[in-house]
């Protein structure tokens, strides 16, 4: 089964392929998965509608095992995706359940709102701790980041926490427009923008608002 996120979604992965033997494993999971896998898809195309759809019968699937774990990590999913896309707030439906679940959980869903201080690096995904480890001094980790989901993930959480570089900002538009996807590609676009016009840069920021303009189809 392949999941578009390498990072929390692998966990969920491990979990619903874990009986893969004799006997077949319950329907639950491929429908679950692939839920997901199409949650995500329209997400990041900017269809919230279907996203919306999707998400909710991945989630119905999951609670019906009742397992507040496999829910979490769904939950978290679906905020790593508006953390990607720079729709920053709080993740609702973990929060909901954060009390039933383990830590990793928990320092995931702070490492991804920002809330550094309360992340334990060493229950990250490694490309994840990788991120809040190091480099700083201006410098870049987010091209050493493989999955293109995961990196704009990190890129997300790196701005919440204040230590975005131009670099990163940079990296994170070009993973999205190379993935094509609509919705995280505005979202980082207008933050290119509104640094270019702060600055004075006028000939960057008029380009970048034709490139929106491009994306959106939304003459301005």
């Amino acid at each position: 089964m392949k999941i578009l996120f390498s990072s929390l979604s692998l966990l969920l992965a491990t979990v619903l392929t874990g009986c893969s033997s004799t006997p077949a494993p319950p329907a639950w999971q491929s429908s679950a998965s692939s839920s997901l896998q199409s949650f995500s898809s329209a997400y990041l195309s900017g269809n919230t509608r279907v996203a919306d759809l999707e998400f909710a019968r991945a989630r119905t699937e999951l609670a019906a095992t009742g397992r507040a774990d496999l829910v979490a990590q769904a939950e978290l999913i679906r905020c790593a995706a508006r953390v990607a896309s720079l729709e920053i707030g709080p993740c609702t439906g973990f929060q909901a359940i954060a009390d039933d679940v383990g830590p990793a959980e928990r320092t995931y869903a702070a490492y991804i709102a920002g809330r550094w201080q309360d992340v334990d690096p060493a229950l990250l995904p490694a490309h994840h701790r990788a991120v809040v480890n190091g480099p700083g001094a201006g410098k870049t980790i987010l091209g050493d980041i493989e999955d293109p989901f995961s990196r704009l993930v990190a890129a997300g959480a790196l701005l919440q926490y204040g230590r975005l570089t131009p670099a990163d900002m940079e990296i994170a538009t070009e993973t999205a427009s190379s993935q094509g996807w609509r919705r995280p590609l505005l979202a980082w676009l207008g933050v290119q923008a509104q640094r270019a016009q702060q600055a004075g840069a006028l000939d960057a920021y008029a380009r970048i608002q034709r490139r929106i303009e491009l994306v959106s189809g939304k003459p301005k």
